[in-house]
């Protein structure tokens, strides 16, 4: 397989590991999106993660929603992710340009600036699970990071990184998630905390050659890894005209007829993967009619 996802356990189960790598994904999502190389390394990033953390959920039907909303240029960053890793997305502001940051990088954290970070999960319950943080550097890693302790009260770190190539493509994309158990010896949290100090960026080691087995390998050394499942994972969005068409008859006969006497042709786009649905006046007759049966 290509983009996937490794899931994993080590230190007799007192940690609880996910990496992946995601480069197809984010440049699909470049292509289709049309997204600057900032905005695309900020979205790629928040799509890797929103697939390791759909593949955590467990029931078919259940739904992850991250939002990011910052004062930055980009506005705002949204994607859903389902338990099978399938993801979609979008930047509000998709062709931000900025200069490099202090450390000749993508200025991720400047596209997206000070704000919020909400999580929501549907996992068909009454009311669906949600969670908000603020954004402690804009760089979405490291959003996660602090989301997961202070929300979920589950001690992290997230890595994610997209690399690009001078022509505007993705080199390369991918991250990880380790998260330690509630009772997790003090001996493993050392251990794992001198191993993340001296971590390689997530781009480097795939620039390396380095799978995602590898990679947790390297984070988690001689901790007893036992790779659990590998996962596939992809861009997915499940819009489509049928779908439009029930939003369509939700609207009510007299609504529809209002379009109808109008006259025009009636445009709608999924923001998720720039779809176009064109109806016809005589298809909004159509549909109507189907509001009366």
């Amino acid at each position: 397989m290509s983009d996937y996802i490794v899931r994993a356990t080590a230190a007799n189960a007192e940690i609880r590991a996910f990496a992946a790598t995601t480069k197809e994904m984010v440049e699909y999502s470049r292509s289709i999106h049309e997204t600057s190389p900032i905005v695309t390394a900020a979205l790629g990033r928040l799509l890797t993660a929103g697939a390791m953390m759909g593949s955590m959920m467990k029931g078919d039907r259940d739904l992850l929603t991250i939002q990011i909303v910052g004062d930055g240029p980009v506005g705002e960053l949204l994607v859903t992710a389902n338990a099978k890793a399938e993801v979609k997305g979008y930047a509000k502001v998709p062709d931000v340009m900025l200069p490099p940051n202090y450390f000749g990088k993508l200025d991720v954290g400047g596209a997206v600036g000070r704000g919020f970070l909400r999580v929501i999960k549907d996992l068909g319950m009454k009311e669906p699970y949600s969670g908000q943080t603020e954004l402690v550097s804009g760089e979405i890693a490291e959003d996660l990071t602090y989301y997961f302790a202070t929300s979920e009260q589950v001690p992290s770190s997230v890595g994610l990184g997209v690399l690009m190539n001078k022509d505007n493509t993705v080199a390369q994309a991918g991250g990880f998630i380790i998260q330690v158990m509630p009772f997790a010896s003090e001996e493993t949290l050392d251990k794992l905390e001198e191993r993340l100090k001296n971590m390689k960026s997530v781009t480097t080691l795939l620039s390396e050659g380095n799978t995602p087995e590898e990679i947790l390998k390297q984070i988690l050394g001689e901790m007893d890894i036992e790779y659990m499942t590998t996962l596939p994972t992809g861009y997915h969005c499940d819009c489509s005209r049928d779908r439009v068409e029930r939003a369509l008859i939700s609207l009510g006969a007299e609504e529809l007829e209002d379009m109808i006497r109008d006259g025009q042709d009636i445009e709608t786009n999924c923001q998720f993967c720039n779809r176009h649905y064109v109806f016809t006046p005589e298809d909004l007759a159509r549909i109507k009619d189907r509001v009366r049966r």
